[in-house]
């Protein structure tokens, strides 16, 4: 050939990402070394071309010239701009050759850097052969596929247009061909169903390809890097994909249509004719279950018509299979919602307020600081006809929100309304909030009960919208008071997870939850806890129809403390911090330790169905707090209160994605998320069994952090000594408050002998006078079970109890009535071997031992009896007594003179086969976080 192309289509997305620098090297003694550096001269452009170039810098290697393009509109490359700042020459060259032939004076200045290797990260120039091969190494170049397949400039573009599973890049020694040179080194990942030239780039190509750049250097400097020659078998090559190339054939399969589709993402775009008018789809995804309804729209080549649905424009293979496409761009530039073509020209101007057309104004300013070439910013200025790119996009979306903190603009807004008027629009819609309420589509279940109407969501929640399972599959969830029907609710597949936990990471990725100040992030969920108390009355009769838990006590704890639990986190995340460290200087040079604590990723929740919805406060809003985002499966039988949940996180304002509820069963969703590898933390509620399965799944699949909160036997020990009324009153909240149902209960009262037959009197009295009956009820004491197998459960126990030789004192049968109901039940006469005495009931069974009077040393012993060690509990007036049976007993918490007292600013978990782990308090924040050190030299 002469000479050499070297333009790859993908660097003009690279100026919207960020990229976290790679390290110097160092020995254990954290002493760093440079050997065998080079001079290096780098040809290329873009923040790739930057941050390769940086990156070579901190490696130790002396970059000798940059040879970039020329300012673009008064603006330099962001690789002319980091090279100038660090005083590095720079050469801005429109050319290197005319007519074919290298331009002398071109050559003579890069013939003058004394470059010993040419690196090439990205290029879209013509650089002559003499150019690539003058330095002692030569030229490498990268280039985003894995070669020999997809040589040319849309390498990215032609993997998802060819439905390739794999995608990837190498690094290869140039040559006078295209992309043909040996390879150096090549990195892959496999290609997500969804994936777009976006996502691919950000996640994959660009850091990893950063990395692979500079690793290939310091191999070509140590003397090891390879030169392995390609294979022509499976080589291709595909010519950059031009607009008028890209219509869309639509008759072909689903998966072929996605893939066109996606792989012309965002440029050039694919399209086909709606109306008699070009019109461009973007935001492809194939479409699992049931497809929600719609109106038809016929669209031109389709095998059936499209269906304009809530979520977007449903498009037909002809296998009948359906994808989804997201947003629409017409001939004059205009982007919509795929979902609002019917109405798109429907909306009304807004007016605006004297303080909006202010911010107007200052956004003005902000468009002619970016558009600087423009005479003046018109109503009808187009920011991309008038020059702007995809770093302006980004620039514009910060400037904008430096102005308005708290407005939640993304990059995505932009492209939707491209002139200053619909920008304007846009902006002042999402200051008013208005645009999230018109976003959300939501098909209640409805029910008149508790003198109101509850509007329940029962679709799962994935990436901010509420749609039925992949598999369209759904189950039934059930009122325990009466056994009846409340409605029926998605059941997820493994699918719906693998959606879920690729949305969480693309908010925590790209999203702005993970760029969000923290102070805004708190503001964020102090807002959704001001929510939930709006909603209180009607969370509480939810969870009381769906988990029997009595209204009053709903009220005040379930989801009482849940809002107490998201102000408290929310007033933490601005306060996460870490410290300085002192360690030994290394003389001349000194040195800086520092920590920093960063979310973990993408977590997951799995939560038990006593608590719903405090379990969920719990764990979500530590979690949410620390920055990252979430998965969370609520218990099959209790999903109601977390769905709707999901809905006030959504008018909370949380970015889409940042929160995802999956109703379902354990066994398919749990274990995916224990399983899956892009989540980095899971927490779990549950039984010992089930935490066992969980860790050791989570241990295999990519040794995710865990924290396990378990099953209890927690011993209450009353002493002789007690304020009998008291230990009365608490010992019978330590087993019966929530119905027995409360991780906590005490699952086991050891009474001294001398006050024994009193207490059991007493407790039996007391017991008489509480009122069972419909939890709605405002009167009522004590409700049903959460569900009939548990209720079959603690029947079966009782069974059990009796047959070992217990004393049935009171209760032990189900209540004569509809639903799940279960009398308060007292057992007396229990030995350390009987299995009530080892195992939890979870319901309201007091099983009752008496101890020898003064035999402290034995009660101890016999507490701690137990491989559980989650709460205790000790009565007594002896403050001595009372602070050594502490000290001894085996637990995470501890009562004394009273029982059930949490609270969201004190740690909450367990020892032993309880699990370990907590949740409240800053410690629970700390199971969200990852501890990083940096040292700097100095």
């Amino acid at each position: 050939m002469g000479s050499l192309l070297i333009h790859h289509y993908w660097g003009r997305f690279a100026t919207t990402f960020t990229v976290i620098s790679q390290g110097v090297w160092s020995d254990l003694t954290g002493v760093h070394y440079y050997q065998n550096k080079l001079k290096l001269a780098i040809i290329g452009q873009s923040l790739f071309g930057q941050e390769v170039y940086s990156n070579l810098r901190k490696q130790g290697h002396k970059v000798v010239g940059v040879f970039t393009v020329p300012d673009k509109d008064g603006k330099a490359d962001p690789l002319a701009v980091a090279a100038e700042k660090d005083g590095t020459p720079v050469f801005k060259f429109p050319r290197w050759r005319v007519k074919g032939k290298p331009i002398p004076e071109v050559v003579d200045a890069y013939k003058a850097v004394g470059a010993e290797l040419n690196v090439m990260p990205f290029c879209s120039q013509f650089i002559p052969m003499n150019i690539i091969d003058q330095p002692k190494h030569g030229s490498i170049i990268y280039h985003p596929s894995i070669l020999p397949l997809h040589r040319g400039a849309s390498a990215i573009n032609w993997t998802l247009i060819h439905g390739d599973k794999k995608a990837g890049f190498t690094v290869f020694w140039a040559d006078d061909g295209l992309d043909t040179g040996p390879i150096l080194l090549q990195r892959e990942c496999a290609v997500e169903p969804n994936d777009t030239v976006d996502t691919l780039y950000n996640r994959f190509l660009f850091p990893e390809g950063i990395k692979a750049m500079v690793e290939s250097v310091q191999l070509i400097a140590d003397g090891k890097a390879p030169r392995v020659p390609q294979s022509e078998e499976g080589a291709s090559y595909e010519g950059i994909q031009k607009k008028s190339n890209a219509k869309i054939n639509l008759a072909q399969p689903a998966e072929a249509i996605h893939n066109w589709i996606r792989g012309h993402d965002k440029v050039p775009g694919a399209w086909t004719v709606i109306d008699g008018q070009t019109v461009t789809l973007y935001g492809s995804s194939m479409l699992g279950g049931s497809v929600p309804a719609g109106q038809p729209l016929e669209v031109e080549g389709a095998s059936q018509p499209g269906l304009v649905t809530k979520n977007g424009l449903v498009l037909y293979g002809t296998d009948g299979k359906p994808l989804l496409v997201k947003n629409l761009q017409f001939e004059d530039g205009k982007m919509i919602p795929a979902s609002k073509y019917f109405s798109s020209g429907e909306s009304s101007s807004v007016e605006l307020t004297d303080d909006e057309k202010k911010m107007a104004s200052e956004i003005r300013n902000i468009w002619k600081s970016i558009l600087s070439n423009v005479p003046a910013i018109e109503d009808t200025t187009d920011f991309f006809k008038s020059g702007a790119a995809s770093m302006d996009v980004v620039r514009l979306v910060e400037e904008v929100k430096q102005k308005c903190a708290g407005v939640q603009l993304q990059t995505e807004d932009v492209y939707m309304a491209t002139t200053f008027q619909d920008f304007i629009q846009m902006f002042v819609r999402k200051l008013r909030g208005e645009d999230q309420e018109e976003e959300l589509v939501i098909d209640y279940a409805t029910k008149d009960v508790n003198n109101m109407t509850v509007k329940m969501p029962y679709q799962c929640f994935i990436n901010g919208q509420f749609e039925d399972a992949e598999n369209g599959k759904s189950y039934q969830t059930i009122n325990p008071t009466d056994g009846s029907v409340i409605c029926k609710v998605s059941y997820a597949s493994v699918g719906d997870v693998d959606r879920a936990v690729e949305a969480a990471k693309e908010a925590y990725d790209n999203g702005p939850w993970g760029r969000m100040n923290p102070r805004d992030r708190g503001s964020l969920l102090y807002k959704l806890a001001d929510l939930m108390e709006e909603h209180q009355e009607e969370l509480a009769t939810i969870e009381s129809i769906d988990s029997g838990a009595v209204y009053t006590l709903a009220l005040k704890t379930h989801v009482g403390m849940s809002i107490q639990t998201f102000r408290y986190f929310a007033g933490w995340c601005d306060k996460i911090q870490g410290k300085t460290i002192p360690i030994n200087q290394a003389r001349p040079n000194r040195n800086l330790t520092f920590t920093k604590r960063e979310p973990l990723g993408v977590c997951a929740i799995v939560i038990p169905w006593n608590y719903p919805l405090m379990m969920l406060a719990w764990k979500s809003a530590a979690c949410l707090a620390a920055g990252n985002t979430l998965v969370l499966k609520p218990a099959q039988v209790t999903p109601l209160t977390a769905l709707k949940f999901a809905e006030l996180s959504v008018k909370a304002g949380i970015p889409k994605g940042v929160i995802n509820i999956l109703p379902g069963s354990g066994g398919m969703v749990g274990q995916r998320l224990s399983d899956h590898p892009d989540i980095r933390k899971l927490g779990f509620t549950g039984s010992t069994p089930i935490g066992k399965q969980i860790m050791k799944s989570c241990a295999v699949s990519n040794l995710k952090k865990v924290s396990l909160e378990l099953g209890g036997k927690s011993p209450l020990i009353i002493f002789s000594d007690c304020d009998m009324d008291k230990a009365v009153r608490m010992g019978m909240s330590s087993v019966y408050f929530n119905k027995g149902e409360n991780c906590i209960a005490a699952g086991r009262l050891f009474v001294e002998e001398s006050i024994h037959d009193e207490y059991i009197s007493r407790v039996v009295e007391e017991i008489k006078k509480m009122k069972i009956g419909d939890p709605l009820d405002r009167s009522t004491d004590h409700g049903p079970q959460n569900h009939k197998a548990h209720l079959d459960k603690l029947l079966e126990y009782c069974e059990v109890g009796i047959k070992e030789g217990a004393t049935l004192v009171y209760g032990g049968k189900q209540v004569d009535r509809p639903g799940y109901f279960m009398e308060p039940t007292v057992f007396t006469d229990v030995e350390d071997h009987m299995f009530i005495a080892k195992e939890e009931s979870f319901g309201p069974v007091m099983v009752v031992s008496k101890f020898k009077n003064g035999d402290v040393e034995g009660v101890l012993h016999r507490a701690n009896d137990t491989e559980y060690g989650l709460a205790s509990g000790v009565f007594t007036r002896d403050i001595n007594k009372a602070m050594y049976v502490s000290e001894r007993l085996e637990a995470g918490t501890v009562f004394i003179n009273t029982y059930n007292k949490t609270d969201v600013a004190s740690p909450f978990g367990g020892f032993k086969q309880s699990g370990f782990g907590k949740d409240l308090g800053e410690d629970a924040l700390m199971e969200y976080l990852k501890t990083k050190a940096v040292t700097v030299e100095y």
